[in-house]
């Protein structure tokens, strides 16, 4: 069974024969920080607003009031999740000057993409001195609800969470009362609480109305959906369905298969 995606949290593992393994597909890093890369700079830069305040007619007027905007060099992103995701996005932002601290029980940084990795109890000291917050860890029993008001009141009151992996790492109701309180700065948020199972189903992406609040950017999980995406995926799968024809190992197996037990054989002959 080959899953088109990284995750794994919608489906039943109990469902899926104990015969069959299963693998997944990345290929989604690189637009997902290109996407983290352009929320971030757009959130200090605000090129639209730049945009909307320029005309030809108040031009003078409004070259003489110009407001200076920020920049992401020498600022601090920190990163929840430190695999293919965390590490894509570390190397671009290392590339614009930014200081990097993740948080990763697990993961080693050999390529010294991070200025530090620290272990998960250390979360509240990371949150304490990032500008932007990056949620890029899996969805698991352990992470669910991971960041939660606790760890909004630990942030800068400027800070600003971007999450791009799944909604309920987040707690929803607590994400809503940080933003709408400004105990943060903002959210950049494309990952959502409720999806349509069908063509028919009007879900709402959450309980609260996000795209309402004034520092809250919203859109529609698009982080990773690119033109070039579907291609690198199933040229992937492809690629496994040669190795398994060749008996070869497959790559990105993340649940072996357990062979069928055979029954043993009796011996029927008669003495």
């Amino acid at each position: 069974m080959h899953v088109p995606g990284a995750g794994l949290d919608g489906i039943d593992m109990a469902s899926v024969p104990a015969g069959t393994g299963i693998c997944n597909v990345f290929e989604h890093e690189i637009p997902i920080a290109e996407f983290v890369m352009a929320a971030m700079l757009n959130w200090e830069i605000r090129p639209e607003a730049l945009r909307a305040s320029f005309t030809t007619d108040t031009w003078p007027d409004v070259y003489r009031s110009r407001v200076p905007h920020g920049e992401i060099c020498g600022l601090t992103l920190g990163l929840v999740g430190f695999g293919r995701i965390g590490r894509t996005i570390a190397r671009r932002a290392r590339a614009f000057g930014m200081r990097i601290v993740a948080v990763d029980q697990f993961a080693e940084d050999t390529d010294g993409l991070a200025d530090a990795i620290l272990p998960p109890d250390r979360l509240p000291e990371m949150l304490a001195g990032a500008d932007f917050l990056v949620i890029a860890c899996p969805l698991t029993d352990r992470t669910r609800n991971l960041i939660g008001a606790a760890e909004f009141a630990a942030m800068k009151p400027t800070g600003v969470l971007v999450n791009v992996s799944r909604a309920p790492i987040v707690d929803e109701a607590a994400l809503y009362d940080a933003l709408s309180r400004r105990t943060i700065g903002g959210a950049v948020l494309d990952v959502w609480y409720g999806y349509p199972a069908g063509a028919d189903d009007r879900v709402a992406p959450s309980r609260f109305r996000f795209e309402e609040l004034p520092n809250a950017v919203c859109t529609p999980h698009s982080s990773a959906w690119t033109t070039r995406l579907p291609e690198r995926r199933y040229a992937f799968i492809a690629r496994n369905i040669d190795r398994l024809a060749a008996g070869e190992p497959l790559l990105n197996l993340v649940r072996e298969p357990v062979p069928a037990s055979r029954p043993a054989i009796q011996d029927t002959s008669v003495p």
